[in-house]
């Protein structure tokens, strides 16, 4: 079976970190990749690699017309047989610092964003009878810091929908895929976070965090040619997970996380449970 490496993809955010990996694990299989970024002059070095095999398109994820404009111009490409939701960044700000427009730009890019490729994507795969929609999620997906609520929401909300989709295209041939990644070497604890712009003095601990959480830059355990690697692996299998975790630290996460909630699922079944009708009734 053709790996699915080998194939046409449509990836955002591929100027950069695992979008940009994956982009080149791609072109390395001798797959196409439509490859977005707000700044087409930033996949140069994509195109160097891939010739007339990729196609650089300018997104913005939040501009709704742009996203139908860069589907149909990757349409007369030849189409796409994976998309992969990967445009995105981190909001750090308590919830009380946080201004209705940060929250809603949050929720715009990581997951209305996603949403709307979805949707635009969508008629045109179906009509093919296969392929793959892969949503970039994060381990903020499973548990969410202080600090970080509404980018922790937005993933929640993106796996949400994740869970809903896959079943209303199961009969299509479509799968989807929620990728969870741990902390990766890539820019994101760099360029790609974007701090409260109004920080709230009754929460300096906040403050410090977001200091520290900046001194991990460089530093992450994750390799991104690696994260592309595994994620075609697990496309490739013949029982795809709809979650995949990447990184030993989102594994490890993963885990405390399913292990607390079923202990305290456990701890409180008899309240719980209280609340039905008698079973004569």
């Amino acid at each position: 079976m053709e790996s699915w490496a080998g194939k046409s993809w449509f990836i955002t955010g591929a100027s950069s970190g695992l979008g940009k990996a994956i982009a080149r694990k791609v072109l390395k299989e001798g797959g196409r990749v439509i490859a977005t970024a707000r700044d087409p002059g930033a996949l140069a070095e994509l195109v160097e690699l891939g010739g007339d095999r990729v196609l650089p398109v300018a997104l913005d994820v939040g501009n709704a017309a742009q996203v139908v404009s860069a589907v149909a111009e990757a349409e007369r490409f030849g189409g796409f047989d994976v998309l992969l939701n990967n445009a995105g960044y981190g909001f750090l700000g308590g919830v009380e610092e946080s201004s209705d427009e940060e929250i809603a730009h949050q929720m715009d890019v990581n997951f209305f964003g996603p949403v709307r490729l979805i949707r635009a994507a969508l008629p045109a795969m179906r009509e093919r009878g296969s392929g793959y929609v892969i949503n970039m999620s994060s381990i903020a997906g499973m548990r969410t810091r202080q600090g970080a609520a509404f980018y922790g929401a937005s993933k929640f909300a993106l796996e949400g929908m994740s869970e809903a989709l896959a079943g209303e295209l199961r009969s299509f041939g479509i799968h989807v895929m929620i990728v969870q990644p741990g902390y990766f070497r890539t820019d994101f604890s760099g360029r790609s976070i974007v701090h409260a712009s109004t920080p709230h003095p009754a929460y300096p601990f906040l403050a410090r965090q977001r200091e520290q959480a900046a001194t991990v830059d460089g530093k992450q355990i994750g390799d991104p040619a690696a994260a592309a690697s595994a994620i075609v692996r697990a496309m490739d299998s013949d029982d795809p997970p709809l979650r995949l975790l990447l990184g030993s630290d989102a594994y490890a996460m993963a885990l405390d996380v399913l292990d607390s909630r079923r202990a305290a699922v456990e701890d409180w079944r008899g309240l719980s449970e209280s609340t039905d009708f008698p079973r004569d009734q």
